[in-house]
């Protein structure tokens, strides 16, 4: 096998086919109708913190980091009881709120970003492949199945021709290119490590660059899990045959698939906070705050801390608080170790399901 060095972008073949099309209008339907939906939740924080740390646990799984719920959430409070792989999936948490907020302050996504954002995920400062050497194996087989590009000149070139691309305006429906983005990416290939979960953090930065969402709430890697074949066959059939069709559409339909998945896990969230609020002010009234409420919700475990320092309440009361909230069962506590942690079961249930 050689190595393989992608054509430069844009396309110069006709990809928009009748099919592609009439996909991409559905896929948009619903990516606007989650988009307009994330708005019923009062507090922002809410969607991305929850959402963010089930997309990290997704993409990393997708690269056989496997880590449980349990791990994840007890983890993002908790710092002193991690597991590694725990640890890479909250390194990808990060640099996907770093992506976005370097999406949100430039309006663009350039190259350097792109570097940053795989920083934080692998924790180095390695940058760009300097080195040759590199290659793509079917972890089942040991069989090479792809060879990117090996010199750094090529890589870098490469990378500036799709930074002009992801900037660039052109006539092409955002969710067709970000299929694009995504293949020329992978098959670039530019860093040591991280090139899957950094290049799915790009798919998602780069919706909220062209306006498509607001918060970065589609996350494509439990429906890549699910047609994990596919998505390496499909990548690699546009390598060997240009066979762009079935690649696009299978992006499409995740998008499609995903953001009605997510539609309806944030309207069973909201659901789940109005239900608890009427709980809260009928059994607990002199405690009730909206402020309390969010806390509940801006992540499945809480802690005593959690309410000290969002409601400036001392330690005796908001640990009376958590007792109390556990009375009428919106709580339930959980000792790991020294730490003590209330767990919102419902909501866990739910973001543990998907919906």
């Amino acid at each position: 096998m050689y190595e393989f060095i992608p054509k430069k972008l844009p396309l110069d073949i006709e990809i928009e086919s009748k099919q592609i099309l009439k996909k991409s209008i559905s896929a948009n339907r619903a990516l606007a109708k989650l988009n307009g939906v994330a708005k019923i939740i009062p507090n922002e924080a809410i969607l991305i913190n929850s959402l963010i740390l089930q997309e990290a646990k997704d993409s990393s799984e997708i690269e056989n980091i496997i880590t449980t719920h349990d791990e994840l959430y007890q983890s993002s409070l908790d710092l002193d009881n991690i597991t590694q792989a725990t640890k890479e999936v909250q390194n990808y948490s990060r640099a996907l709120l770093k992506g976005f907020e370097l999406v949100k302050e430039h309006s663009l996504l350039l190259t350097r970003h792109i570097v940053e954002i795989q920083q934080e995920l692998e924790g180095n400062v390695a940058g760009i492949r300097k080195q040759a050497g590199t290659v793509l194996k079917n972890q089942a087989t040991g069989e090479i199945i792809h060879i990117p590009p090996q010199e750094e000149a090529t890589i870098r070139e490469l990378l500036n021709n799709l930074e002009q691309y992801i900037n660039g305006e052109d006539e092409v429906d955002p969710l067709i290119k970000m299929a694009v983005i995504h293949y020329q990416f992978e098959s670039i290939h530019p860093f040591y490590d991280g090139n899957g979960r950094t290049g799915r953090i790009i798919n998602i930065l780069y919706l909220v660059l062209n306006g498509l969402l607001d918060l970065p709430i589609l996350y494509l890697s439990s429906y890549i899990i699910k047609y994990k074949a596919d998505y390496y066959r499909l990548l690699q059939e546009i390598r060997e045959k240009e066979a762009w069709e079935e690649w696009i559409l299978y992006m499409l339909e995740g998008v499609e698939q995903t953001a009605m998945k997510q539609t309806k896990l944030i309207n069973g969230i909201k659901a789940l906070m109005d239900s608890t609020k009427e709980k809260l002010k009928t059994e607990l009234p002199k405690i009730y705050s909206k402020d309390l409420l969010e806390i509940l919700f801006m992540h499945p475990y809480t802690k005593i801390d959690m309410l000290v320092n969002n409601l400036g309440i001392t330690r005796q009361t908001a640990s009376k608080h958590l007792k109390e909230l556990e009375s009428i069962g919106l709580l339930e506590e959980k000792k790991i170790k020294n730490t003590k942690f209330y767990i919102n079961k419902e909501l866990f249930a739910m973001l543990q399901k998907g919906i």
